[in-house]
């Protein structure tokens, strides 16, 4: 739950590097649009993703501190511009207009999840910064997946706390510090934030009913709740050791 590095002596060259860098990766973004003209169908839709590349992009400019982006970070970056075209189906209707196609692209952004990682422990490289991009991309994968479903399956407003937790949780980090500790590494964190994506996209399929809808969509919050709950009473714990 850490904040990205202080970036503020960062040299204007190895900024002009990893801006670069995200300028070639935008043409990915083209790319995909001109071969999916069913996805990104509309000017509102290419608006949406570009707008929302352009503030990944901004983001990692400013917090990655070392010029070139590096083969992990290259990957989670290919994984926000898909996220970006997912985020431009939100427009015009594109979730149930095209809804098979922007699902295959959600797919082969949560099978990239685990690259990224991976490379960077082959490579050696593995940064804080590296797992909080890849972290910030699956929250807002699953806040888009649960406004999809919002919008096509008509849950109610209850699917959005999916998506939202973890801003709750950040915003409650605020007056509590102390949920700003570092946690443990947990497989059962990483298992429940596959479940949220894989359930989320199970429910927005077409041929599931909008009773299994529901019932995915549920566990997805119920295990979700189940995690954070956990993680927020091991950091209470360990505050209480501290002052004590």
């Amino acid at each position: 739950m850490s904040s990205f590095s202080n970036t503020s002596s960062v040299s204007l060259p190895k900024r002009v590097y990893t801006l670069a860098e995200i300028a070639l990766a935008s043409l990915l973004l083209v790319g995909l649009g001109a071969m999916l003209p069913g996805l990104v169908a509309s000017a509102a839709n290419w608006w949406l993703a570009a707008g929302f590349y352009v503030v990944i992009g901004a983001l990692v400019v400013s917090f990655w501190p070392h010029g070139p982006l590096g083969w992990a970070n290259r990957v989670t970056l290919g994984r926000g511009v898909l996220v970006a075209i997912v985020a431009g189906a939100l427009a015009a209707n594109a979730f149930t207009n095209a809804i098979w196609l922007w699902l295959a692209v959600a797919v082969i952004a949560l099978l990239l999840d685990g690259v990224d990682g991976w490379i960077a422990r082959r490579t050696k490289t593995h940064t804080p910064f590296g797992a909080r991009f890849d972290m910030e991309l699956d929250a807002v994968l699953i806040l888009i997946l649960c406004i999809g479903l919002l919008q096509s399956e008509h849950l109610g407003a209850w699917v959005l706390l999916i998506g939202g937790m973890r801003y709750v949780f950040i915003a409650a980090s605020w007056p509590f510090p102390w949920l700003k500790a570092p946690l443990f590494d947990s497989f059962r964190r990483k298992a429940v934030c596959v479940w949220q994506v894989v359930a989320l996209l199970l429910a927005l399929t077409p041929l599931t009913s909008p009773l299994a809808a529901s019932l995915l969509a549920l566990s997805a919050l119920v295990t979700l709740i189940y995690s954070f709950g956990f993680d927020v009473w091991w950091l209470h714990r360990q505050h209480k050791r501290w002052i004590s």
